[in-house]
């Protein structure tokens, strides 16, 4: 794509709005929060895994996607996969496996398992199941469940407008009322391959005991382009590491408390503030990724307002670009071109 030709006699007005420098028309929430992710090296992650069928039809939604729901069993050719590696993970940190992490769910890994479901009084078929989780989780929490909780739990909830901010840097939640700090919780967030989604986001939906990879509860977003949530676990040794597919974990008594303070159309921003991203050129109206979020953000950060930072490249996002392009003498039609990217920083 050749680059623009500079628009002649062009005021820095369009319509009624003005366009203004970035000191003055920088989104709330950053103002508020100083919550500001930076541009540059992530693709864009879309999700093709089959549903899960766990949550009812009445929420709207295919099942979420966000986490291995297999059982698992020994068979030739051995199952593979990133819900083996956690289970080796886990395995390996109760002394119980010590082979190669290598997600292959082959004899060694196998043996562990039926030596764990053993001692738990469950039959010694070397099969994880819904039974295991739950006999896993109680035995993480005898060991050392108490010394790793970082927040506890019976807190009163709290009085104003609640907003969740995840730093998925830091691997903590946090609990926003009326734009000042209430509470905060460790998470784990997702691994490198299926990463958590940075946006600006809302609770789509919220459901109870939807399925054993979830936990106790399940707060759905609404991410366009996969279905993603924040929930509890069975695997709380996984809480304060890069482990699941995506979706945010919690100790399950966290997320209980969580659950009854969080509404529908709550906000939930997602920040990663060392993040890096290259943006397409020329992307289409309508598009929806990571991506556009990056394209958003930085819009937001030079003081042109995309509207929310969720991922769709829609009305106020073209709007916002226009702007940039005629605060910068440029023709604007609203293309998020190379031009455009030079100026955001985002053509690396």
């Amino acid at each position: 794509m050749g680059r623009k030709t500079p628009s002649t006699g062009m005021s820095p007005r369009r319509g009624d709005r003005a366009v203004v420098p970035a000191a003055r028309r920088l989104l709330p929430a950053l103002v508020s929060f100083s919550l500001v992710l930076a541009s540059g090296a992530v693709g864009v992650l879309l999700w093709s895994d089959p549903p899960l069928g766990l949550l009812p039809p009445a929420f709207g939604l295919k099942a979420p996607t966000c986490e291995p729901n297999r059982v698992l069993v020994l068979r030739e050719p051995p199952m593979r996969g990133s819900d083996v590696t956690e289970l080796q993970l886990a395995l390996k940190d109760l002394s119980l496996y010590e082979g190669p992490v290598d997600g292959v769910f082959g004899r060694a890994t196998a043996d562990a398992v039926s030596k764990f479901r053993a001692r738990h009084g469950l039959s010694p078929t070397p099969r994880v199941d819904s039974a295991f989780w739950r006999a896993l989780a109680d035995e993480w929490w005898a060991r050392k469940g108490r010394d790793a909780v970082l927040a506890v739990s019976g807190t009163p909830r709290p009085e104003g407008e609640i907003m969740l901010v995840i730093d998925i840097e830091k691997r903590r939640l946090t609990v926003f009322a009326d734009g000042f700090p209430f509470k905060t919780y460790p998470v784990a967030v997702g691994r490198p391959g299926s990463p958590s989604q940075p946006g600006q986001w809302k609770v789509r939906n919220k459901g109870v005991n939807v399925g054993p990879p979830f936990g106790t509860r399940w707060m759905g977003l609404d991410i366009p382009w996969g279905i993603y949530g924040v929930h509890g676990t069975n695997n709380p040794g996984s809480i304060g590491t890069a482990a699941s597919g995506g979706c945010i974990r919690m100790f399950n008594h966290h997320v209980n408390e969580l659950y009854e303070w969080v509404s529908i159309g709550t906000p939930v921003h997602i920040v990663a503030p060392h993040w890096q991203a290259v943006v397409p050129p020329a992307l289409p109206r309508g598009a929806a990724g990571l991506g556009v979020v990056f394209l958003q953000w930085q819009l937001a950060r030079l003081g042109f307002d995309p509207g929310p930072v969720d991922g769709r490249l829609e009305e106020a996002t073209v709007d916002a670009i226009r702007d940039l392009e005629a605060f910068y003498g440029l023709e604007t039609d609203g293309i998020a071109d190379t031009d455009v990217l030079c100026l955001l920083d985002l053509d690396r």
